[in-house]
């Protein structure tokens, strides 16, 4: 065998990319590569420690990908992709929805036949991350004041459990994938890779290893080069299948500087045109949201998971199949980008975040070079839909804060309301500070969407097959047709372990 042929490379040992490797290793005969950009987790406890998630933002082990010019929105939010073994797994909160039956069976109406709900059940099930409710112990006394507050100023249901059937509207604390008992994470890395990544002769992980074009033998994928992290330049060849999970951001872009994408926009750039697909990098989903912070009397108490541990959903419109509003609620004043409006971050204080389930602006991502070195564009035209339905959502999230804010227990916890701050109240200034003070909750998702076959900007069929090229699937955020109205890391997980039985069942 030449020195770097397997069965199947994977790029990205991601929150998709560790379940696929996992499984495909289960059987002993097939060998399996993993190209992954950063470095291992295993004994980094910067990263394995769950309520250190905000330290790796803008850190190493972040790619940190700058937004365009957003004439609606705020334009200095940084896309934080993780560079590190388990992807955003390995960084984010770990906040573990299931997808809604709603979620699924708009796929399945978008074209990705056999994606509904009734067949996507049976992964949840085959899940291996820890998924738990939020411990007792780290269930802070604000946090619950924030639940019976939302509860009873508008009328939701407490939740236990959010996984446990599908909901519509409620307000708990979240399922989250960790070990309470030493606040470790269960990311996709350490449930599926930690377990056998020395165990097994078959599976290779490549890590600080940089992919940065595919291999094509006429219209088929027969690998990737690579970069590792001495510099030297290898090409991993794939005998099967090369399975692209980079995610929203790095799957489009790797297609794209292999020439795989819309025709002129590769042609402007330089790059040879190896096979013209016009959606690649279109389409462009996340999940924004707004903030408004109170400064409390005092300090929070210290126990918490990760200091977001608590949520609510709510259903505005009765027609709509799943809630169309959302909170986080953070037991830190989440400042960051009010401070660069003028306002100042209190000593002590708490955070809602009113989020956009089911947003209607859509985005594009594209390179602005011929040089895989330079980071793509990432453009969400955040707030940019036709009727302002994503900014209206944002005035109304607000508004609903406000009046949980007045309700005890909460409201006893509370001295001040520091940003957007009391004298803003109409709805034109709502907006302006709702999408000014806009972030992102890290949900980048949809540009490599999956789709029938007669649909044009398809870029991956219901197979997770790339169109038109043969030995090419994706399989990571980047294949959803829409985005799920709850975070989206199990969404994730659940991608990767189908895509492991289409690719094992094709073999």
């Amino acid at each position: 065998m030449p020195p770097h042929e397997y069965d199947y490379v994977v790029i990205g040992g991601g929150t998709a990319g560790s379940v696929i490797a996992s499984r495909l290793t289960e059987n002993p005969d097939v060998t399996v590569a993993v190209i992954e950009g950063g470095p291992t987790d295993v004994d980094r406890d910067d990263v394995l420690t769950l309520r250190r998630w905000t330290g790796l933002l803008g850190g190493e082990l972040d790619y940190d990908y700058p937004t365009t010019e957003q004439p609606r929105g705020n334009s200095h939010i940084r896309h934080s992709r993780a560079r590190v073994l388990g992807g955003c797994s390995s960084h984010n909160t770990l906040i573990a929805f299931k997808p809604l039956p709603s979620d699924w069976d708009e796929w399945e109406a978008a074209g990705a036949k056999g994606w509904g709900a009734v067949p996507m059940e049976a992964y949840y099930a085959r899940l291996l991350n820890n998924i738990v409710p939020v411990d007792e112990k780290d269930r802070n006394a604000v946090a619950r004041d924030f639940v019976d507050s939302a509860g009873a100023a508008l009328g939701v249901p407490h939740v236990d459990g959010f996984n446990r059937k599908p909901f519509t509207e409620g307000v708990g604390f979240f399922d989250l994938a960790y070990h309470p008992e030493n606040n470790k994470r269960s990311s996709a890395s350490v449930a599926y890779l930690h377990p056998v990544m020395d165990e097994r002769p078959n599976l290779r992980i490549f890590l600080e290893t940089w992919a940065y074009r595919l291999e094509l033998n006429g219209t088929r994928a027969e690998g990737v080069h690579v970069r590792t992290k001495d510099g030297e330049e290898i090409l991993v060849r794939a005998r099967h299948e090369v399975v692209l999970c980079a995610g929203a951001v790095d799957s489009p872009r790797l297609l794209l500087h292999s020439g795989i994408g819309p025709r002129a926009d590769l042609d402007a750039l330089g790059i040879p045109v190896a096979h013209d697909l016009p959606g690649v990098g279109e389409n462009l989903l996340d999940h924004p949201e707004s903030v408004i912070v109170w400064e409390t009397h005092g300090p929070i108490p210290e126990n918490s998971a990760m200091d977001s541990d608590a949520g609510l959903f709510v259903r505005r419109d009765p027609a709509s199949p799943g809630p169309d509003l959302m909170f986080h609620f953070y037991q830190v004043p989440f400042t960051d980008n009010p401070e660069r409006l003028g306002y100042e971050r209190p000593e002590f204080g708490v955070s809602m975040t009113p989020n956009i389930p089911k947003p209607r602006s859509r985005g594009r991502l594209y390179l602005t070079s011929a040089d895989p070195s330079v980071k793509p564009a990432l453009d969400f035209r955040y707030f940019t839909d036709e009727d302002d339905y994503d900014g209206r959502t944002l005035v109304d999230g607000i508004r609903l804060a406000r009046q949980i804010a007045r309700t005890e227990p909460l409201a006893g916890w509370l001295k001040r309301e520091v940003c957007p701050g009391p004298q803003v109240t109409g709805d034109e200034e709502l907006s302006a500070y709702a999408r000014k003070a806009a972030h992102t909750v890290y949900h980048p998702a949809g540009t490599c969407r999956m789709g029938a076959d007669e649909d044009e900007l398809a870029v991956v069929d219901p197979q997770l097959k790339v169109r038109g090229l043969d030995g090419l699937r994706v399989a990571d955020a980047s294949v959803f047709p829409t985005i799920p109205a709850v975070n989206p890391m199990l969404g994730v997980l659940m991608v990767g372990e189908r895509a492991a039985d289409l690719i094992g069942g094709a073999a």
